[in-house]
């Protein structure tokens, strides 16, 4: 039974997040559904990971297994147009054929994020729902210097979810940069997993930095806190882009 590996771009905006919920239409079940359509099979498909609702992505991975072998350029075409005529905001950027040991998410060795923030006094007409809009001045430099306060490995219990599922707190993470273009305010995080929210945590809290409500110090003594109430205000879903997965064999 051949397996292929997709690239998925969404948005996240319709949608209750990745996994299947009986509490409305998640990304899982659109791609599911799409597949169904084209090949009357049932599949349940592997993703990289998690988004929740709100969250988009540009570079989510998962892979299916299907009975029959396909050109991956008409397998891709043919899930587009099913996902388009059932108007989805999703789309299959790419499709390869890859080996029976390939999965979506245990060989991934890293994966990337993009945290978008837009820091202007007018309310977001555009980019309402693509970003977080923060209508306060920011200093981003300051923001960066105290991501770096949590970069490494860590126990990020503050950082994460009171719902995590994740069995240990500790994480090993690579990077986090801020960076500032005009109005726009990027935060890029990248680790080989993250725990649920950790992200978005991350976003709320070097907003406070940003404002001057935290120091550089402070937030490094909430990650030693490993106490979930010294994290700031989680930061809205909609800013965040679930970006790429590296895999072995991947040219960087």
């Amino acid at each position: 039974m051949p397996r292929y590996r997709m690239t998925v771009e969404y948005d996240g905006s319709s949608y209750v997040g990745w996994q299947r919920q009986e509490n409305g239409l998640s990304v899982q079940e659109a791609v599911e559904t799409a597949i169904l359509s084209l090949t009357a099979e049932t599949v349940s498909i592997r993703a990289a990971g998690r988004t929740d609702s709100g969250v988009h992505a540009r570079g989510q991975v998962i892979h299916a297994d299907l009975s029959r072998t396909w050109v991956p350029y008409k397998l891709r075409n043919a899930l587009n147009a099913h996902l388009a005529l059932a108007s989805q905001a999703v789309s299959i950027v790419d499709v390869v054929e890859v080996s029976d040991e390939f999965d979506a998410r245990f060989s991934a060795r890293r994966r990337h994020y993009l945290y978008r923030i837009i820091c202007r006094p007018s309310r977001l007409a555009i980019e309402a729902n693509r970003a977080w809009w923060v209508p306060k001045p920011l200093d981003h430099e300051q923001m960066h210097e105290a991501a770096q306060q949590l970069v490494g490995h860590h126990d990020f219990t503050t950082f994460r979810s009171a719902h995590c599922q994740a069995k240990s707190p500790m994480r090993t993470l690579d990077r986090l940069d801020v960076s500032r273009s005009g109005d726009l305010i990027e935060i890029r995080a990248s680790a080989q997993s993250f725990l649920h929210n950790q992200i978005r945590s991350f976003a709320g809290t070097l907003k406070l930095a940003g404002e001057g409500r935290m120091s550089v110090g402070e937030v490094r003594a909430a990650l030693e806190a490993r106490d979930r109430a010294a994290c700031g205000p989680v930061a809205p879903p909609e800013g965040l882009y679930f970006m790429k997965v590296d895999y072995p064999g991947d040219e960087d």
